[in-house]
């Protein structure tokens, strides 16, 4: 990897981070792949001249869904302690969407101030609602950043949502950060929109050595990738903390589940849900379910949830199409396991110290963040033999515990990133 990483060593060369002129160091990693956090160290421009700059930067953060809105709230938290820094957000997709909990609504009861709403997706399951989509963001939030006046756009993984906003950007001549990028999960077509936001991002922030090396594959300027960790476990590692010494959770053992479509028939992803929810019946356990995204396929999805919870009359299996971040983070703290082919199994749940399934190849590519994360085909007893495996891994694990995704203080890094490098 170059500049970035020697034997079990931080790097020590300096480079210039660019439109200012300060000379600063990235954080990086050591040769084994564990992550070497460094705090950004710049010199230069003090005083007077170095307030005035920073004085004048406004950073747009957009979020268009539920999921990605809780990875990007430290950021915004540790964006706004800055001085001179105003922070405007654009929410935008799936946040406007009923059928997917209209999460708008969560953001303002969090507290958040919202500076723009930019409606894409109709949700009505077809490539061309996806294609309008991205239209619709693209003209909503460059003429959002146009009225705001913004210097530089924070987006954060694969969705379309985040590449209408890097489109944006980069057509009205805005500066782009990117968090996660360099990610090897395909997806639908996330592969290859992420790809596309790295060509346009100013400003690189993966969360691990794995894929700070698939960005400078990619070409990105290595002066301007900084490894931060995944903002992910930040809210977690608080929540962990604040449970220090408390007793374990006694209640009954659940699981949690969040199975996304990607782009396959709405009759394949109903037929994989299916089993899950089945094969979590057969091992005793009760499911806490979560509505998917907006992509392809994913009425199947919903299809199977409301055939089985129908099937099931009275039982305590819950569905919610959307659960706020911090009630996620704990009943994640408090399942037996963690079931589907979202990321959070492979980054958020062995932070939490709980066991999860990720089935199928939605994730194929993504490094787990520890060897809880067990792997399976999306066939019954492939599931099954899973579950198993989980079960009896979850008193054996800690939580809290450092993994290739970081240390919990992601955000502090991002926003320090984002106003000055």
């Amino acid at each position: 990897m170059g500049k970035w990483a020697t034997n079990q060593s931080l790097d020590q060369a300096e480079h210039s981070s660019g439109a200012r002129g300060r000379q600063c160091r990235p954080a990086v990693v050591a040769s084994n792949g564990a992550p070497g956090f460094a705090p950004l160290l710049c010199a230069g421009r003090t005083g007077s001249t170095y307030l005035s700059t920073i004085m004048k930067r406004r950073i747009a953060v957009i979020t268009g869904t539920r999921a990605e809105f809780g990875l990007l709230e430290s950021t915004m938290a540790a964006l706004r302690r800055r001085r001179g820094v105003r922070t405007d957000l654009i929410a935008c997709g799936m946040h406007l969407l009923p059928k997917f909990g209209n999460t708008i609504r969560d953001i303002r009861a969090a507290g958040h101030a919202i500076a723009a709403t930019v409606r894409m997706q109709r949700g009505d399951d077809s490539p061309l609602d996806q294609a309008r989509g991205l239209a619709r963001g693209v003209a909503g939030i460059s003429a959002a950043l146009h009225r705001l006046q913004c210097d530089r756009v924070v987006v954060l993984g694969d969705r379309i949502e985040a590449l209408a906003g890097a489109l944006a950007a980069t057509t009205i001549g805005v500066s782009v950060a990117h968090i996660h990028g360099g990610d090897a999960a395909p997806g639908d077509f996330d592969g290859k929109m992420r790809n596309a936001i790295t060509q346009m991002a100013t400003l690189h922030l993966p969360a691990t050595a794995a894929a700070a090396r698939e960005l400078r594959r990619l070409g990105a300027a290595p002066e301007r990738m900084f490894i931060v960790g995944a903002p992910g476990i930040d809210r977690l590692r608080e929540l962990i903390d604040a449970r220090r010494g408390s007793a374990p959770f006694a209640g009954d053992r659940f699981a949690i589940v969040a199975q996304h479509a990607y782009g396959r028939s709405a009759a394949v992803e109903q037929r994989v849900m299916g089993v899950i929810l089945d094969e979590l019946r057969r091992a005793g356990l009760r499911s806490v379910v979560i509505a998917p995204n907006s992509d392809r396929g994913h009425q199947g999805v919903l299809a199977a949830i409301d055939r089985r919870l129908r099937e099931r009359g009275d039982s305590t299996d819950e569905f919610h199409r959307s659960l706020p971040r911090d009630e996620f983070l704990r009943r994640l703290l408090d399942a037996s396991l963690m079931i589907g082919n979202s990321s959070s199994g492979l980054i958020e749940a062995p932070f939490a110290g709980t066991p999860s399934v990720d089935i199928g190849d939605r994730q194929a590519g993504r490094p787990p963040g520890g060897r809880s994360v067990i792997r399976a085909a999306e066939t019954p007893s492939a599931i099954r033999a899973a579950i198993r495996r989980a079960l009896a891994l979850k008193r054996r694990l800690r939580a809290g515990a450092k993994t290739i995704y970081g240390d919990g203080r992601a955000g502090e890094r991002i926003a320090k990133l984002v106003v000055e490098a």
